[in-house]
């Protein structure tokens, strides 16, 4: 587990730096970028444990039980409580960064579903139909 050091430093300092790591994050421009500082910045088990934390208030949103997540993250019960408290009672940031992967995520299936419609449907059968059948299973991949 992370720890902070025992010589503290000054409160405007600290809030400094902290305002500057939030700049930084906001001034994150694409995924690429985002991997690149969160595998500088990161430990391993840094990284592991900050998206399992997201995974748990996601599948918390969607309605999972405690004992579900706990075997499909392989978490502790306390951590599924403390990530709950944050997502209930917290500043909301949760709710809102699992807001935004469900929009990403039904505009994504609502556009792979639209895709597999349109060539599950050629307008000529016989000649070239082939490359039809083909895009379609690639999609459905």
């Amino acid at each position: 587990m992370a720890q902070i050091s025992r010589y503290p430093i000054k409160k405007e300092i600290a809030d400094r730096i902290f305002e500057i790591f939030l700049k930084t994050l906001v001034n994150v421009k694409d995924k690429e970028e985002a991997r690149q500082l969160v595998s500088d910045l990161l430990t391993p088990t840094e990284r592991i444990m900050l998206a399992k934390r997201l995974s748990i208030a996601f599948l918390l949103e969607k309605g999972y039980h405690y004992g579900t997540i706990k075997e499909l993250l392989r978490v502790s019960s306390p951590t599924v409580a403390a990530v709950n408290l944050a997502r209930q009672y917290g500043s909301k940031g949760y709710k809102k960064l699992i807001d935004k992967i469900s929009k990403e995520e039904s505009i994504g299936k609502f556009l792979k579903e639209t895709s597999i419609k349109l060539v599950s449907m050629p307008a000529v059968e016989g000649k070239g139909g082939g490359v039809w059948r083909y895009l379609k299973r690639e999609i459905e991949k």
